[in-house]
């Protein structure tokens, strides 16, 4: 029997990854042995250096490709059960950048769902702290948003995709780093939507920003394609390794950082 698959009895979590091995290339393996829990109504949050696979466990996930060796299992389920539609409806991905079409924002917004009431739609916009904007504007929810959405910033994007992902209602809420090309206001604003989604949703977040992590139920160290280290922050904190070493270091950059406003 496949590892997970359900006997009859309840499984306590909701995403699995059991022993996981992917390469893009044949050879070159991004993935060589991963196995995580993502349990229900928890913020599971994946850390690591760049190039250690965490977005490939994003790509995984949404199907956007098939692994090779292991499983990944929803509910017990095995993913390649699902079909597209299926998984697309339990499981939403909010990406680096947000992909908008030209039109309006109600019809970037209906794309998610496509009977949704103008009310619908601005309750999901109050919720990523865009609806007084929204409202501010001449066409309101018919406010063109430019040629693939040119004409906002790159927050207001970011929030629109989030939005839309309520609107899809998806139980799973995958953020492949979702605040790394905002500004920082928009980026404060977003994490307080993610906090506030986590009262309500299982929640997978890829952040390169170990600061924003910190509350994360459960955090997954990822080095050179497998998991180095697994806990929470404070348990990562009390012991030698790769995540206090990056946290460490990301701590005293943003001192400097800090430090460089106060004297330029």
């Amino acid at each position: 029997m496949q590892p997970g698959v359900e006997t009859g009895e309840p499984e306590n979590f909701d995403i699995v990854f059991d022993h996981v091995k992917f390469a893009y290339r044949e050879g070159e393996s991004v993935l060589e042995d991963v196995s995580f829990t993502a349990r229900q109504g928890e913020v599971t949050a994946l850390v690591g250096l760049s190039g250690s696979g965490k977005s490939t466990i994003a790509s995984l996930l949404m199907r956007f490709y098939d692994w090779e060796k292991g499983y990944i299992l929803l509910e017990g389920r095995d993913l390649v059960s699902l079909t597209p539609e299926e998984l697309r409806r339990r499981v939403i991905l909010v990406p680096q950048t947000v992909s908008l079409y030209s039109g309006t924002i109600r019809e970037n917004l209906r794309m998610a769902a496509p009977s949704a009431t103008d009310g619908e739609l601005l309750e999901a916009l109050d919720q990523v702290c865009l609806k007084e904007w929204v409202l501010s504007q001449p066409e309101g929810l018919d406010t063109f948003v430019g040629d693939a959405g040119g004409k906002l910033s790159g927050g207001q994007r970011q929030k629109i995709g989030i939005a839309r992902a309520l609107l899809c209602r998806a139980e799973y809420i995958l953020f492949d780093e979702a605040t790394s090309s905002v500004d920082l206001e928009s980026e404060q604003e977003i994490w307080r939507c993610i906090d506030s989604l986590a009262q309500t949703r299982t929640l997978i977040i890829i952040s390169h920003r170990l600061s924003t992590i910190r509350g994360a139920d459960n955090i997954y160290v990822l080095d050179r394609g497998q998991v180095a280290q697994q806990g929470t922050h404070a348990q990562l904190m009390a012991e030698p390794g790769l995540y206090r070493r990056l946290v460490e270091e990301q701590t005293l950059l943003e001192q400097q950082g800090e430090e460089g406003l106060h004297h330029g």
